[in-house]
Protein backbone atom coordinates (compact mmCIF):
# COMPACT_ATOMS: atom_id res chain seq x y z
CA UNK A 1 0.00 0.00 0.00
CA UNK A 2 0.75 3.37 -0.38
CA UNK A 3 1.34 5.25 2.69
CA UNK A 4 2.41 9.07 2.02
CA UNK A 5 3.52 11.14 -0.23
CA UNK A 6 6.28 13.63 0.45
CA UNK A 7 8.43 16.29 -0.57
CA UNK A 8 12.08 16.52 -0.26
CA UNK A 9 14.20 19.84 -0.65
CA UNK A 10 16.88 18.29 -2.27
CA UNK A 11 17.30 19.11 -6.17
CA UNK A 12 16.03 17.40 -8.81
CA UNK A 13 17.97 14.30 -10.04
CA UNK A 14 18.49 10.93 -11.86
CA UNK A 15 20.41 8.69 -11.69
CA UNK A 16 22.28 8.99 -8.23
CA UNK A 17 22.68 7.28 -5.04
CA UNK A 18 20.69 6.85 -1.83
CA UNK A 19 20.93 4.45 1.34
CA UNK A 20 19.42 4.52 4.93
CA UNK A 21 21.44 4.84 8.17
CA UNK A 22 19.27 4.60 10.62
CA UNK A 23 16.99 7.77 10.80
CA UNK A 24 18.27 9.05 8.09
CA UNK A 25 18.50 9.02 4.08
CA UNK A 26 21.54 9.98 2.30
CA UNK A 27 21.38 11.03 -1.37
CA UNK A 28 24.47 11.85 -3.51
CA UNK A 29 25.26 12.63 -6.98
CA UNK A 30 22.69 12.35 -10.26
CA UNK A 31 22.43 14.98 -13.11
CA UNK A 32 19.62 17.07 -14.20
CA UNK A 33 18.24 18.41 -17.82
CA UNK A 34 18.58 22.38 -18.27
CA UNK A 35 17.97 23.73 -21.45
CA UNK A 36 19.02 20.49 -23.20
CA UNK A 37 22.36 20.13 -21.28
CA UNK A 38 22.78 17.41 -19.17
CA UNK A 39 24.10 19.26 -16.15
CA UNK A 40 25.61 16.98 -12.88
CA UNK A 41 25.25 17.47 -9.62
CA UNK A 42 28.09 18.36 -7.73
CA UNK A 43 30.05 15.78 -6.16
CA UNK A 44 30.99 17.02 -2.68
CA UNK A 45 27.25 17.17 -1.67
CA UNK A 46 25.31 14.68 0.36
CA UNK A 47 21.69 15.83 1.20
CA UNK A 48 20.78 14.41 3.90
CA UNK A 49 16.69 13.76 4.49
CA UNK A 50 15.95 12.83 8.30
CA UNK A 51 13.16 10.22 8.33
CA UNK A 52 11.56 11.82 11.65
CA UNK A 53 11.47 15.42 11.85
CA UNK A 54 11.18 15.49 7.87
CA UNK A 55 13.73 18.54 7.13
CA UNK A 56 16.65 18.18 5.22
CA UNK A 57 19.97 19.68 5.60
CA UNK A 58 23.26 19.34 3.25
CA UNK A 59 26.62 17.94 4.32
CA UNK A 60 29.41 19.12 2.44
CA UNK A 61 32.98 16.71 1.90
CA UNK A 62 36.05 17.89 0.97
CA UNK A 63 39.43 16.72 1.33
CA UNK A 64 42.23 17.92 4.39
CA UNK A 65 45.91 17.34 3.66
CA UNK A 66 47.00 17.89 6.94
CA UNK A 67 46.90 15.81 10.07
CA UNK A 68 43.69 13.21 9.52
CA UNK A 69 40.96 14.27 11.80
CA UNK A 70 37.55 13.74 12.03
CA UNK A 71 35.02 16.71 12.96
CA UNK A 72 32.32 19.39 12.26
CA UNK A 73 31.80 23.33 12.04
CA UNK A 74 29.06 25.14 13.46
CA UNK A 75 25.74 25.02 10.28
CA UNK A 76 25.91 27.69 7.80
CA UNK A 77 22.93 29.18 5.19
CA UNK A 78 23.31 28.50 1.73
CA UNK A 79 20.71 30.01 0.10
CA UNK A 80 17.49 28.54 2.15
CA UNK A 81 19.09 25.19 3.10
CA UNK A 82 20.94 24.51 5.84
CA UNK A 83 24.83 23.71 5.26
CA UNK A 84 27.11 21.67 7.84
CA UNK A 85 30.59 21.13 7.12
CA UNK A 86 32.45 17.81 7.45
CA UNK A 87 35.92 17.10 7.97
CA UNK A 88 37.12 13.79 6.19
CA UNK A 89 40.74 12.78 6.20
CA UNK A 90 42.62 12.62 2.89
CA UNK A 91 42.05 9.38 1.33
CA UNK A 92 38.67 8.40 3.39
CA UNK A 93 36.58 9.71 0.38
CA UNK A 94 38.12 10.96 -2.73
CA UNK A 95 36.43 13.78 -4.34
CA UNK A 96 37.57 15.41 -7.37
CA UNK A 97 36.68 18.93 -8.86
CA UNK A 98 33.25 20.08 -7.81
CA UNK A 99 32.21 20.35 -10.93
CA UNK A 100 33.58 16.97 -12.31
CA UNK A 101 30.52 14.64 -13.31
CA UNK A 102 29.08 12.64 -10.02
CA UNK A 103 29.23 8.80 -11.05
CA UNK A 104 25.57 6.53 -9.94
CA UNK A 105 26.87 3.26 -11.12
CA UNK A 106 27.07 0.62 -9.03
CA UNK A 107 29.88 0.00 -6.27
CA UNK A 108 29.49 -3.93 -6.62
CA UNK A 109 27.84 -4.39 -10.05
CA UNK A 110 27.27 -8.08 -11.99
CA UNK A 111 26.16 -7.35 -16.09
CA UNK A 112 25.96 -3.68 -17.71
CA UNK A 113 26.85 -1.73 -20.58
CA UNK A 114 30.82 -0.92 -21.52
CA UNK A 115 32.57 0.91 -24.03
CA UNK A 116 35.98 0.81 -25.70
CA UNK A 117 38.18 3.08 -27.46
CA UNK A 118 40.42 2.07 -29.87
CA UNK A 119 41.93 4.88 -32.11
CA UNK A 120 39.68 7.02 -31.31
CA UNK A 121 36.06 5.37 -31.81
CA UNK A 122 33.96 3.81 -29.27
CA UNK A 123 32.37 0.93 -29.47
CA UNK A 124 29.08 0.20 -26.84
CA UNK A 125 28.96 -3.45 -25.85
CA UNK A 126 26.67 -5.67 -23.52
CA UNK A 127 28.31 -7.72 -20.74
CA UNK A 128 27.58 -10.22 -18.02
CA UNK A 129 30.45 -10.80 -15.96
CA UNK A 130 30.67 -9.84 -12.17
CA UNK A 131 33.07 -7.47 -10.38
CA UNK A 132 33.45 -7.04 -6.64
CA UNK A 133 34.37 -3.83 -4.58
CA UNK A 134 36.00 -5.07 -1.15
CA UNK A 135 35.42 -2.55 1.61
CA UNK A 136 37.45 -3.44 3.72
CA UNK A 137 40.45 -3.40 1.19
CA UNK A 138 39.48 -0.86 -1.31
CA UNK A 139 40.25 -2.96 -4.12
CA UNK A 140 37.84 -4.55 -7.10
CA UNK A 141 38.37 -7.87 -8.15
CA UNK A 142 36.93 -10.47 -10.37
CA UNK A 143 35.43 -14.12 -9.11
CA UNK A 144 35.59 -16.95 -10.87
CA UNK A 145 31.81 -18.24 -11.58
CA UNK A 146 31.78 -21.99 -11.25
CA UNK A 147 28.73 -22.71 -13.05
CA UNK A 148 25.44 -22.30 -13.84
CA UNK A 149 23.54 -20.54 -16.63
CA UNK A 150 24.44 -16.70 -16.72
CA UNK A 151 21.80 -14.11 -17.58
CA UNK A 152 22.03 -12.36 -20.70
CA UNK A 153 24.58 -9.56 -21.21
CA UNK A 154 22.50 -6.63 -20.60
CA UNK A 155 22.45 -3.08 -18.90
CA UNK A 156 19.89 -0.92 -17.09
CA UNK A 157 19.13 -3.56 -14.99
CA UNK A 158 18.82 -4.23 -10.73
CA UNK A 159 20.60 -6.36 -8.44
CA UNK A 160 19.52 -6.91 -4.65
CA UNK A 161 20.97 -9.36 -2.38
CA UNK A 162 19.09 -11.65 0.05
CA UNK A 163 21.22 -13.77 2.44
CA UNK A 164 23.97 -15.80 0.21
CA UNK A 165 22.50 -14.85 -3.66
CA UNK A 166 22.36 -12.11 -5.68
CA UNK A 167 19.64 -11.58 -7.58
CA UNK A 168 19.08 -10.01 -10.72
CA UNK A 169 15.60 -8.67 -12.74
CA UNK A 170 15.02 -7.13 -16.02
CA UNK A 171 17.21 -4.66 -17.85
CA UNK A 172 17.92 -3.73 -21.42
CA UNK A 173 19.23 -6.66 -23.87
CA UNK A 174 19.74 -5.01 -26.88
CA UNK A 175 16.69 -3.44 -28.42
CA UNK A 176 14.52 -5.43 -25.93
CA UNK A 177 13.78 -5.31 -22.26
CA UNK A 178 13.24 -8.23 -19.79
CA UNK A 179 11.44 -9.18 -17.02
CA UNK A 180 13.52 -12.33 -15.92
CA UNK A 181 15.22 -13.26 -12.52
CA UNK A 182 18.35 -14.82 -11.58
CA UNK A 183 20.28 -15.02 -8.82
CA UNK A 184 24.04 -16.21 -8.56
CA UNK A 185 25.02 -18.00 -4.95
CA UNK A 186 27.97 -15.82 -3.44
CA UNK A 187 29.05 -19.03 -1.77
CA UNK A 188 29.64 -21.41 -4.50
CA UNK A 189 29.29 -18.45 -7.70
CA UNK A 190 27.15 -20.15 -10.01
CA UNK A 191 23.87 -18.98 -11.19
CA UNK A 192 20.82 -20.28 -11.27
CA UNK A 193 19.50 -20.26 -14.84
CA UNK A 194 16.10 -18.07 -15.26
CA UNK A 195 14.22 -18.53 -12.02
CA UNK A 196 10.64 -20.29 -13.13
CA UNK A 197 7.85 -17.68 -11.97
CA UNK A 198 4.73 -19.20 -10.12
CA UNK A 199 1.61 -16.99 -11.59
CA UNK A 200 1.66 -13.41 -13.19
CA UNK A 201 4.81 -11.67 -13.45
CA UNK A 202 5.78 -8.24 -13.89
CA UNK A 203 6.06 -6.61 -17.39
CA UNK A 204 9.71 -6.32 -19.19
CA UNK A 205 11.51 -2.89 -17.99
CA UNK A 206 14.66 -1.41 -17.87
CA UNK A 207 15.94 1.80 -14.97
CA UNK A 208 13.64 -0.12 -11.97
CA UNK A 209 14.80 -0.65 -8.28
CA UNK A 210 14.48 -4.26 -6.63
CA UNK A 211 14.72 -3.76 -2.64
CA UNK A 212 15.04 -6.29 0.05
CA UNK A 213 12.32 -6.02 2.48
CA UNK A 214 12.49 -9.17 4.19
CA UNK A 215 14.40 -12.48 4.83
CA UNK A 216 12.66 -14.07 1.62
CA UNK A 217 11.51 -10.67 0.21
CA UNK A 218 11.89 -8.45 -2.67
CA UNK A 219 9.97 -5.02 -3.88
CA UNK A 220 10.15 -4.23 -7.24
CA UNK A 221 9.44 -0.55 -8.21
CA UNK A 222 8.71 1.52 -11.50
CA UNK A 223 11.26 1.49 -14.79
CA UNK A 224 10.60 1.96 -18.27
CA UNK A 225 8.42 -0.67 -19.99
CA UNK A 226 8.77 -2.30 -23.43
CA UNK A 227 6.70 0.03 -25.14
CA UNK A 228 9.10 3.14 -23.51
CA UNK A 229 5.85 3.94 -21.01
CA UNK A 230 7.15 5.09 -17.40
CA UNK A 231 5.94 2.15 -14.74
CA UNK A 232 4.17 3.47 -11.68
CA UNK A 233 3.61 -0.30 -10.44
CA UNK A 234 4.92 -1.88 -7.37
CA UNK A 235 5.46 -5.91 -6.88
CA UNK A 236 6.66 -7.97 -3.80
CA UNK A 237 8.36 -11.58 -4.69
CA UNK A 238 8.40 -14.16 -2.18
CA UNK A 239 12.26 -16.00 -3.15
CA UNK A 240 10.58 -19.41 -1.59
CA UNK A 241 7.27 -19.89 -3.70
CA UNK A 242 8.43 -17.73 -6.31
CA UNK A 243 5.44 -15.83 -6.66
CA UNK A 244 5.10 -12.16 -7.72
CA UNK A 245 2.46 -10.05 -6.01
CA UNK A 246 1.20 -6.95 -7.65
CA UNK A 247 0.17 -4.15 -4.91
CA UNK A 248 -2.92 -2.03 -5.76
CA UNK A 249 -3.21 0.86 -3.80
CA UNK A 250 -0.48 2.54 -5.60
CA UNK A 251 -0.10 6.10 -6.94
CA UNK A 252 -0.75 5.74 -10.44
CA UNK A 253 -0.14 9.33 -11.08
CA UNK A 254 3.67 9.27 -10.02
CA UNK A 255 5.94 6.96 -12.45
CA UNK A 256 9.40 6.61 -11.82
CA UNK A 257 12.34 5.80 -13.37
CA UNK A 258 15.70 5.71 -12.91
CA UNK A 259 15.11 6.27 -9.27
CA UNK A 260 16.30 5.09 -5.69
CA UNK A 261 14.58 3.22 -2.93
CA UNK A 262 15.75 2.38 0.61
CA UNK A 263 14.76 0.46 3.10
CA UNK A 264 13.40 2.57 5.83
CA UNK A 265 13.74 1.47 9.73
CA UNK A 266 10.05 0.00 9.92
CA UNK A 267 10.50 -1.56 6.50
CA UNK A 268 9.08 0.57 4.76
CA UNK A 269 10.43 1.81 0.65
CA UNK A 270 11.71 4.87 0.53
CA UNK A 271 11.43 6.14 -3.43
CA UNK A 272 13.26 9.32 -3.91
CA UNK A 273 13.75 11.18 -7.39
CA UNK A 274 14.05 9.57 -11.11
CA UNK A 275 12.80 10.46 -14.08
CA UNK A 276 8.95 10.53 -14.60
CA UNK A 277 9.63 10.77 -18.30
CA UNK A 278 10.96 8.33 -20.78
CA UNK A 279 14.62 9.76 -20.71
CA UNK A 280 15.14 8.57 -24.16
CA UNK A 281 12.39 10.42 -25.95
CA UNK A 282 12.55 13.67 -23.11
CA UNK A 283 14.72 13.90 -20.56
CA UNK A 284 12.91 16.72 -18.54
CA UNK A 285 11.12 15.27 -15.95
CA UNK A 286 13.70 14.94 -12.88
CA UNK A 287 11.71 14.49 -10.06
CA UNK A 288 12.54 15.58 -5.91
CA UNK A 289 9.68 14.23 -4.54
CA UNK A 290 10.12 11.07 -1.67
CA UNK A 291 7.43 8.10 -1.89
CA UNK A 292 7.04 6.23 1.18
CA UNK A 293 5.65 2.80 0.74
CA UNK A 294 4.06 0.57 3.45
CA UNK A 295 5.17 -2.83 3.45
CA UNK A 296 3.65 -3.92 6.90
CA UNK A 297 1.64 -2.20 9.74
CA UNK A 298 3.48 0.52 11.87
CA UNK A 299 4.42 -0.42 15.21
CA UNK A 300 1.86 0.91 18.01
CA UNK A 301 4.34 3.60 19.01
CA UNK A 302 4.93 5.09 15.67
CA UNK A 303 0.77 4.96 14.46
CA UNK A 304 0.22 6.60 17.96
CA UNK A 305 3.05 9.68 17.11
CA UNK A 306 1.21 10.07 13.80
CA UNK A 307 -1.72 10.48 14.88
CA UNK A 308 -0.41 12.94 17.57
CA UNK A 309 1.78 15.05 14.79
CA UNK A 310 -1.26 15.17 12.79
CA UNK A 311 -3.90 16.78 15.71
CA UNK A 312 -1.12 18.67 17.53
CA UNK A 313 -3.30 21.68 16.77
CA UNK A 314 -6.08 19.93 19.15
CA UNK A 315 -4.06 18.08 21.45
CA UNK A 316 -1.96 21.21 22.58
CA UNK A 317 -2.77 21.38 26.47
CA UNK A 318 -1.45 17.86 26.45
CA UNK A 319 1.58 17.35 24.65
CA UNK A 320 3.55 19.22 27.34
CA UNK A 321 2.01 16.83 29.90
CA UNK A 322 4.30 13.83 28.24
CA UNK A 323 7.29 12.51 29.56
CA UNK A 324 10.28 14.38 28.00
CA UNK A 325 12.15 11.24 26.09
CA UNK A 326 8.67 10.65 24.25
CA UNK A 327 7.40 14.70 23.77
CA UNK A 328 11.19 14.24 22.18
CA UNK A 329 9.24 11.86 19.60
CA UNK A 330 5.99 13.56 19.39
CA UNK A 331 7.56 16.98 18.31
CA UNK A 332 9.29 15.42 15.85
CA UNK A 333 6.62 14.13 14.53
CA UNK A 334 4.58 17.37 14.87
CA UNK A 335 7.69 18.94 12.90
CA UNK A 336 7.25 15.77 9.88
CA UNK A 337 3.70 16.69 10.00
CA UNK A 338 3.48 20.70 9.40
CA UNK A 339 6.62 20.27 7.18
CA UNK A 340 4.18 17.53 4.77
CA UNK A 341 1.61 19.49 4.91
CA UNK A 342 3.52 22.53 3.97
CA UNK A 343 4.96 20.33 1.05
CA UNK A 344 1.88 19.46 -0.25
CA UNK A 345 -0.06 22.71 0.03
CA UNK A 346 3.11 24.22 -2.10
CA UNK A 347 2.96 21.44 -4.72
CA UNK A 348 -0.95 22.00 -5.21
CA UNK A 349 -0.33 25.57 -5.72
CA UNK A 350 2.19 24.73 -8.45
CA UNK A 351 -0.18 22.85 -9.98
CA UNK A 352 -3.09 25.04 -10.01
CA UNK A 353 -0.27 27.93 -11.68
CA UNK A 354 0.65 25.57 -14.27
CA UNK A 355 -2.64 24.34 -15.43
CA UNK A 356 -3.54 27.99 -15.25
CA UNK A 357 -1.03 29.28 -17.74
CA UNK A 358 -1.52 25.94 -19.62
CA UNK A 359 -5.46 26.87 -20.58
CA UNK A 360 -4.07 30.36 -20.87
CA UNK A 361 -1.89 29.64 -23.65
CA UNK A 362 -4.66 27.28 -25.03
CA UNK A 363 -7.23 29.76 -25.68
Amino acid sequence: MADSQLFCVAEERSGHCAVVDGNFLYVWGGYVSIEDNEVYLPNDEIWTYDIDSGLCFILLIYEQEMKPTFGRKSPTLKGNHLHHVINFPAGYIKTGSRHSPASASRVAGTTGSRHHTREEQIFWGWHNDVHIFDTKTQTWFQPEIKGGVPPQPRAAHTCAVLGNKGYIFGGRVLQTRMNDLHYLNLDTWTWSGRITINGESPKHRSWHTLTPIADDKLFLCGGLSADNIPLSDGWIHNVTTNCWKQLTHLPKTRPRLWHTACLGKENEIMVFGGSKDDLLALDTGHCNDLLIFQTQPYSLLRSCLDCIGKNSIMLESQISLLPPKLLQQVLKKITFWAAANHREEQRVQKEETENKYQWISSN
